[in-house]
């Protein structure tokens, strides 16, 4: 068995070793003993510490992550979850497309000011109307 120092996996993963020592904490990764004071990580945690990157990038909880492994570590994935996870961007990037294409053509809008161009006044409106939703 190949073991990685603490020191080692933050580097390689580029995951600070306080991040570390708390995903151990959470149940997420397990450390397979110490040499010293520092932990000794099996080399397949690099694999989950992307998995993990991967899920929180993606929107998960590290509650919902944790779900994502089996007892031994190894992924299990539900499709179904990250079906909707990808249906939830994809509506994500819609709605981020359509504010970053008014806020060019506000940017571009030849009204006199701002509070002048129809455009951004429809855009203050549905700010003050999604504001309490979040």
């Amino acid at each position: 068995m190949n073991l990685l120092d603490i020191g080692t996996v933050s580097e390689q993963s580029g995951i600070p070793p306080s991040t570390l020592r708390y995903y151990e904490e959470l149940g997420l990764i397990e450390s397979v003993g110490r040499h010293g004071l520092r932990r000794q990580f099996d080399s397949a945690v690099t694999t989950q510490l992307a998995l993990i990157s991967l899920g929180k990038l993606a929107g998960f909880s590290l509650k919902d992550i944790k779900g994502m492994f089996a007892e031994d570590g190894t992924p299990q994935l539900q499709r179904g979850e990250l079906h909707l996870r990808a249906d939830m961007l994809d509506q994500q990037i819609r709605g981020l497309t359509r504010l970053r294409d008014a806020l060019r053509h506000v940017a571009n809008c030849p009204a006199e000011t701002h509070t002048e161009c129809p455009k951004f006044k429809r855009l203050m409106d549905f700010a003050s109307r999604t504001a309490g939703k979040r």
